[in-house]
Parts: C-alpha cells; sequence; structure tokens
C-alpha cells in the first residue's frame, strides 16, 4: 500500500487493550482511566481477520501494544494466530515487562519474534515513584528473560524527561556497553497525561547525543530487525547500541510506514492526528471483506504529510497514548 506521498504502508500496530498494571505519572491520571467493558473491544477473532486482510494489501509487521498488552488473557493464542498469516513475516510486542518472565516462553513458541520493554529509569526508587508503585525488579528481569529467549534485537524504550531522568543518560549507556542491548532514547510527547507535560520537559535527542559523545565513540550502526524511526549508534567497544527517536525536534514522518489499531476498534493513519475509521463496526455487522479492505484504503490515503505536535497550544486530546496504542 503507498500512501498519497508515495510511502510505503506494511506496519500494523495493534492495541489489545487499553488497560495497565502500572499508572506512569506522564501516560494516566492517579484514579486510573475508565475503561472499556471487554464486549467494546475487538476479540481475537476479529483482529486476525483484520490482520488477514492488511496482509492481502501489504502488511508484513505487526506490533501488539497496549495499555499493557499481556494483562490480556491468552495473548499467545492471538501471537500464534497471526504470525501464521500468509504475508506476515514479524510478530513484536511493547510491554512494561512487569508479566514477561512468565509468558516469554509461550509467547515465543506461538512465534513472537521481538521484544521491547519500557524502562525510563533505572533506579528503584524512581521506578517506584514514576510508576506509581511499580517494582523495577521484574522490568529487570523481564530484560534477561528476553535476552535468554534469544528475543533479539532486544530494545528498551527510555522517554527521557528533563529535570527527572535526564541524570541517568550515561547510566543508560552504560547498561547498552556491557549487555547486548538497543537502548532508544525517546523525546517527551504530549500524548498523554497533558497535565505533567510541559515543553520545557523535552530533551532534544541532539543534545543527548553530545552528552553521550563526550564519553563514547559512537558509530553509525543499524540492528538486525525492526529499526523503525530510530536513528542507532553502536557503542565503540560496547555490546549493544543506543537509539534516537527524534518526534519533536526532527520529526520522521516522511519515513512514516505505519498504521494504529485501537483496542476498541478504530484504524488510524497517524498517533497525533484525530482521523479515525470504525472497523469494529464493519466486523461485527459482518460486512464483507471488500469493506475492510476499503477502510484501510481510505485510511492509508487519508495519512497526513506530517505530524503537527509543537504546532499549536497544548490542549486536552480526545486519545492519550494508552487509547491508541504506544
Amino acid at each position: 500500500m503507498l500512501d498519497q506521498l508515495g510511502r510505503e504502508i506494511n506496519y500494523l500496530r495493534i492495541s489489545v487493550t487499553d488497560r495497565c498494571n502500572l499508572r506512569c505519572r506522564y501516560c494516566m491520571p492517579p484514579e486510573g482511566i475508565s475503561l472499556k467493558e471487554h464486549r467494546d473491544i475487538l476479540s481475537f477473532e476479529e483482529i486476525e481477520k483484520v490482520v488477514r486482510i492488511g496482509a492481502e494489501l501489504g502488511i508484513t509487521k505487526i506490533r501488539l501494544t497496549g495499555g499493557e498488552p499481556l494483562i490480556r488473557r491468552n495473548l499467545a493464542d492471538l501471537v500464534y494466530a497471526i504470525s501464521r498469516i500468509d504475508g506476515i513475516d514479524d510478530v513484536a510486542i511493547t510491554t512494561n515487562g512487569i508479566l514477561f518472565p512468565g509468558l516469554a516462553a509461550e509467547l515465543k513458541e506461538a512465534g513472537l519474534k521481538r521484544v521491547n520493554i519500557s524502562l525510563d529509569t533505572l533506579q528503584k526508587d524512581r521506578y517506584h515513584y514514576i510508576t506509581r508503585g511499580g517494582d523495577i525488579t521484574a522490568a529487570f528481569n523481564a530484560l534477561e528473560t528476553a535476552l535468554a529467549e534469544g528475543l533479539e534485537p532486544v530494545k528498551v524504550n527510555t522517554v527521557l524527561i528533563n529535570g527527572f531522568n535526564d541524570d541517568e543518560i550515561l547510566d543508560f549507556c552504560r547498561l547498552a556497553f556491557e549487555r547486548p542491548l538497543h537502548i532508544r532514547f525517546i523525546e517527551f510527547m504530549p500524548v498523554g497525561e497533558i497535565k505533567y507535560w510541559h515543553c520545557k520537559s523535552i530533551i532534544k535527542n541532539s543534545d543527548v547525543f553530545d552528552i553521550i559523545s563526550k564519553h563514547y565513540v559512537l558509530k553509525p550502526g543499524k540492528i538486525s530487525r525492526g529499526s523503525g524511526p530510530a536513528k542507532y549508534f553502536v557503542l565503540d567497544g560496547g555490546r549493544g547500541s543506543v537509539g534516537f527517536i527524534s518526534p519533536m525536534s526532527n520529526h520522521f514522518c516522511s519515513e512514516c510506514n505505519r498504521l494504529r489499531l485501537t483496542a476498541d476498534g478504530k484504524l488510524r493513519a497517524c498517533l497525533y492526528g484525530g482521523k479515525e475509521r470504525d472497523l469494529k463496526e464493519a466486523l461485527r455487522n459482518n460486512l464483507p471483506d471488500e469493506e475492510i479492505r476499503r477502510i484501510f484504503v481510505e485510511t492509508v490515503l487519508s495519512k497526513p504529510e506530517r505530524h503537527t505536535m509543537g504546532d499549536k497550544p497544548w490542549g486536552t486530546r480526545d486519545r492519550k497514548m494508552y487509547q491508541i496504542g504506544g
């Protein structure tokens, strides 16, 4: 599938739930969120059908997200089903890692290829604070489990926030130097709990690069699978790498190849764009496959040239990241 700018769209990120077992301060309010009923979210069978039709149109990569995707029961069944669809050659997951060690072997056997683990700090007390009660030991165990299961490359998603965890930049680099991990520094975006966000919270990745360069020799590099929007650099002499995802200071929209499917069945062409099309209604009304294809094509053709984060004053968004899919 090509959009109007000639970008090939072959990547579908699927949120399987809006629920999460953490309450990260920049993502969710302290009281949690108004949860959708189970009947309001897509079933595994409905997701499988969407993926099958998407694959017929050119989708090759699937990433399962949330909320926290691993709190969706029997997720390995979904991984098994979609990994065996003709045309799908990569099934990955993004998780906070809390539940991952107990499910990793089952997920890999089902067909999971890769895992990204979200980790914004390496300090126990700070992790407990930012997640409102999370245990960092579980996240560390998830990293080791992913490496032991061979779900490589194992990526670590780190959202840098000025005045909160920017003093840990070199600590994360040391982790990548000593372990075969790929740390991805992500600029803070206004797609979560807006009250927590401020433009002064952003640390430009160009500044992060300069900080790291004073301590490590960085050589441009690539990872074996799923490089995505990150620009990767090998730490000379080390085992892993660091990557930079810069949606605020240097957006990568010209290279965007993805669509997003929300847990309640809305197909979106852009994380920050407000337009979405209802696949759930088409699925539940048993409309023919051609209708699903039409919605896919219309969504692709509506994909904007670029996102508008930073162009307008900040305000409340209709959809937060946990509702769209991380």
